[in-house]
């Protein structure tokens, strides 16, 4: 998506929608539904199970763990596993919505975000009477640790860029580039299951997690072939579901990047202390409207960039 081809005023979805699952870790039912917000709200979640319905924003500075999926929380209440969702809200530039749910982790429908998106294009998106903000990227910045890498440069539109490796012969090395819109998000992302090892499936069980997981709802891996009767959707259906991950993620900066973010070898944990970062270097970056002037870029040292 080209930065003239953006919405400049803030969305909602225009009514209510629910859907139900199976949250993938707990195995717990879930109800979930999508509400109208107004302006300059974002997107915020309620336990609708909890005394109080208590209310938590999907911003980075509220995610409490990131080892299996992103997770959100504030005094104790969390919700987890919101990744995929908020992938399809970014995709769809709804940035203002309540998400009502009665339990602590999101339902993991068949693993991808394609129901969650097929959700609120139902609900119908509603443009609102306010100017969207966006985080604008103005000069490079790059988070290295080892072989993981994030990184995020100037670019006139939302464009990602990402790049998995693993030891596993129906893996090894794939990369993917897209400008993001919602056409391309549905075409080419939102379809994209989460995947994991059957070892690693095993043993998950083993410590009371992925009670809710199956061959309905992840790409499950032997040390040779795909266990799903279905096979893959894309040849390079991994790298893909890792992207959308990386838009889930990215998104909890709560406005839309424009620039270009390109990940190596990163995950939950990573992305997140790529925006912690990022968001501490403020030369690097500029909050505004679109059609306000971007200010340049003030030199930076090399020590404010090597992060």
């Amino acid at each position: 998506m080209n930065i003239a081809t953006c919405p400049i005023k803030q969305r909602t979805v225009a009514r209510q929608a629910t859907c139900s699952g199976i949250g993938v870790h707990s195995g717990k039912e879930a109800r979930l539904t999508i509400k109208p917000a107004s302006a300059n709200r974002g997107i915020r979640f309620v336990r609708t199970d909890l005394p109080g319905a208590p209310m938590i924003s999907a911003l980075f500075n509220q995610v409490v763990d990131t080892s299996l999926a992103t997770v959100i929380g504030s005094d104790g209440c969390i919700v987890s596993t919101i990744e995929h969702l908020m992938a399809a809200l970014s995709a769809l530039s709804i940035d203002n919505a309540v998400i009502e749910i009665d339990a602590y982790e999101m339902p993991i429908m068949d693993g991808s975000a394609r129901p969650f998106f097929d959700l609120i294009e139902t609900a119908g998106i509603e443009e609102q009477d306010a100017d969207r903000c966006f985080f604008i990227i103005k000069e490079a910045i790059e988070l290295r640790d080892g072989d993981k890498m994030v990184k995020a440069y100037p670019d006139d539109g939302r464009k990602l860029s990402c790049t998995i490796e693993y030891d596993h012969p129906l893996i090894q090395k794939q990369s993917i580039t897209v400008d993001l819109d919602a056409q391309v998000f549905r075409e080419d992302i939102s379809t994209a299951r989460t995947f994991g090892f059957m070892h690693e499936v095993e043993m998950m069980k083993r410590f009371g997690l992925a009670r809710g997981g199956s061959l309905d709802n992840a790409i499950v891996i032997d040390q040779e072939d795909i266990l799903n009767p279905g096979g893959l959707r894309f040849a390079d259906e991994f790298v893909r579901h890792k992207l959308l991950d990386c838009i889930g993620d990215f998104s909890l900066l709560g406005m839309p990047i424009i620039g270009h973010i390109e990940t190596h070898r990163s995950g939950h944990a990573f992305n997140h202390a790529f925006l912690e970062k990022l968001f501490q270097n403020k030369t690097t970056w500029q909050a505004c409207p679109i059609h306000t002037t971007i200010e340049p870029a003030m030199p930076a040292s090399p020590k404010a960039l090597a992060i």
